[in-house]
């Protein structure tokens, strides 16, 4: 099995995009730290698979379903760090969403150990999380 940093990041983008939540999941270190940017209900530190896994989860929730994410470029990698430029899509009722950003993660020990998520709007994506 190979558990390269650039190996590990297209495993959970590859799993993030067809839907296989578990396979995302699984590539998380135990203590994974995710830094959500913005100022709505999931934006902070979130620590711990079980906290980064909620959030996920409440985001699925929360858009009914539809949130979606790809990459729009090839990864990036540096040492132990992988840049993802990504564009996502959600729709809940009476809202919707369409971004563009970049994710950064680190990965040690053939797991993601932590995330950078940047927006290029993020008044859009506090409007459409809101604060719950």
């Amino acid at each position: 099995m190979t558990t390269t940093p650039l190996a590990v990041a297209t495993t959970y983008f590859d799993a993030l995009e067809s839907g296989d939540f578990a396979t995302v999941a699984a590539q998380f270190s135990d203590d994974v730290v995710w830094h959500q940017p913005g100022d709505n209900r999931f934006s902070g530190a979130h620590r711990g698979s079980d906290a980064v896994g909620a959030m996920i989860g409440g985001m699925m929730s929360v858009s009914e379903g539809t949130f979606s994410l790809k990459r729009s470029a090839p990864l990036m990698v540096n040492g132990d760090v992988v840049a993802a430029s990504v564009h996502w899509t959600a729709k809940r009722s009476g809202a919707e969403m369409d971004g563009t950003g970049i994710d950064l993660m680190r990965v040690a020990d053939g797991k993601v150990v932590e995330v950078w998520l940047f927006t290029a709007d993020p008044a859009e994506e506090d409007a459409f999380w809101g604060q719950g």
